[in-house]
């Protein structure tokens, strides 16, 4: 059975969901951020400005960037309610209507009287959008937290700014005990750049979609047909019986992660092809691969559900 990222019609398109403009906290304008990705050889973005009255609330247009190579989709990073550790909820939209009601946030503090996160981020999956579970690690969020986000289609599973900014980058620990609660999720890796220091060009999704049109984009990903990189490539990833096949850009590990400790890899040198047996993993509903290159960078699967 191959995964259905590999199996939907049409090609790959490499994207940054997360990113920022001097709309909200950002250095460039968004025109200046629109042409550093294109020029990075990025097929789209979605520049997701800080939903907070301090910027009066954007929903930053990108659509005069738009080009016969190159498209944007809407959103914003949305904040409403506190976290368990009284902090300011984090959440990311990617296909939010233009329209979409402010939240009561004037700043990033939570105030009485807000939305809850969870609230919030119902209400953006309610008005259309694609809505992911932010840096999970910088955001110092606790599992109770992270369950009560009924709504998010996925989790950010590596945020660049996170990781060079606070070595806080990673969000596979919540991501993998959501999963083994049995949650549909899926897994994004983004820039979250401001491009004020190194945040940029660090992590993406290649989403396999028929054109690279905003609506044909928004609904793979919403259908999970997309992986998650730093670089590396997956070209094929299949369950086959016992087995998962692995086909990929040259690599050193290619692993297999499932529920609790269960995982298995196979190492090497220039990896193109593994494949690896599931015993270790056979009891566990849901699987999922990483493919590690030999500079460490990664590229993760969405999972697959048995």
């Amino acid at each position: 059975m191959l995964h259905p990222a590999f199996a939907a019609p049409g090609e790959f398109f490499r994207g940054n969901l997360h990113c920022h403009s001097n709309r909200s906290d950002g250095v460039l304008d968004p025109a200046e951020v629109c042409r550093r990705y294109k020029a990075e050889g990025y097929d789209f973005i979605a520049l997701t400005d800080h939903f907070v009255g301090r910027f009066d609330y954007p929903i930053t247009d990108t659509r005069d960037f738009r080009d016969a190579v190159f498209t944007t989709l809407p959103g914003a990073e949305l904040h409403s309610g506190a976290m368990e550790n009284g902090e300011l909820w984090h959440i990311l939209a990617v296909g939010l209507p233009a329209d979409f009601a402010p939240s009561h946030s004037p700043d990033f503090h939570p105030v009485e009287g807000q939305e809850t996160g969870p609230q919030i981020a119902r209400r953006a999956r309610e008005a259309g959008a694609f809505v992911t579970i932010a840096h999970p690690h910088w955001s110092g969020m606790t599992l109770t937290d992270a369950r009560s986000i009924e709504a998010a289609h996925a989790v950010e599973i590596y945020n660049h700014t996170c990781a060079v900014g606070t070595d806080r980058g990673e969000g596979s620990h919540v991501a993998d005990l959501l999963l083994s609660d049995g949650r549909d999720l899926n897994l994004i890796a983004s820039d979250d750049a401001h491009f004020a220091g190194p945040d940029h060009f660090g992590g993406w999704v290649m989403v396999k979609a028929e054109a690279n049109e905003p609506d044909l984009l928004l609904e793979a990903l919403k259908d999970g047909n997309f992986y998650s990189s730093q670089g590396p490539e997956l070209k094929a990833v299949a369950l086959n019986g016992g087995h998962i096949d692995v086909a990929c850009s040259p690599a050193s590990s290619v692993i297999v992660q499932g529920h609790g400790s269960a995982a298995t890899l196979h190492h090497g040198t220039a990896l193109t092809q593994a494949r690896i047996s599931l015993d270790r993993l056979k009891d566990s509903p849901w699987l999922r691969v990483t493919v590690i290159d030999r500079a460490g960078n990664r590229a993760w699967s969405n999972p697959i559900w048995r």
